[in-house]
């Protein structure tokens, strides 16, 4: 009985919710437009496409913030592509000297690290060191990556708003009574819309 007034109230809410969705929305105070007219308004309200920007973003770096006009971004992201892939290149390049001066070392000839490394074992200690710094690297990179894109993303879908400038948040000076007679000197956070 229980298991048949679970679906029973199941297939209401799911018809409830999709008669929501057909609705018509107020845009002013005598037009209603439905949701397929909603969606037109914004493509005609925006100015930019964040499908665009992040597609620009993902192809070449730096280009969705350029799309975006946030061009003092592109310095950052530049600086930020050029540092990961500095350091993923000078770790691969330690990682394959060191494991070709490990093979060297266990087939019983010299290795070019002698004056500086001469056990194996430290040998194949400092190979996983750079190996690992280089995994990590590549790690962060492509998150650092996949960040410009999401940023370009969002700051083209946040351009579209308006900001009211009567919106404000303030930090000022209050005095307040206390029960006994006594002023407490404060600060108040302040928001006013």
């Amino acid at each position: 009985m229980m298991q048949k007034l679970v679906i029973v109230v199941g297939f209401i809410c799911a018809n409830l919710v999709g008669m929501a969705q057909d609705q018509p929305v107020l845009i002013d105070d005598s037009t209603f437009v439905r949701a397929e007219e909603e969606a037109e308004l914004f493509e005609e309200i925006s100015e930019l496409n964040p499908q665009r920007a992040a597609l620009l973003s993902a192809i070449l770096p730096g280009m969705g913030q350029v799309y975006n006009k946030q061009y003092w971004k592109v310095p950052i992201v530049l600086a930020g592509v050029l540092t990961f892939g500095h350091f993923i290149n000078y770790n691969n390049q330690v990682y394959h000297g060191l494991r070709n001066a490990a093979l060297l070392s266990s087939k019983g000839l010299t290795n070019p690290y002698a004056s500086i490394i001469s056990s194996e074992a430290s040998l194949v200690r400092s190979r996983d060191v750079f190996r690992r710094n280089r995994d990590f690297l590549i790690i962060l990179g492509s998150a650092f990556y996949i960040l410009q894109i999401v940023d370009a993303h969002v700051s083209a879908h946040l351009e579209e708003f308006k900001i009211n400038d009567k919106l404000a948040f303030g930090i000022e000076p209050s005095i307040q009574s206390t029960p006994l007679f006594s002023q407490a000197i404060g600060v108040s956070f302040v928001l006013k819309f």
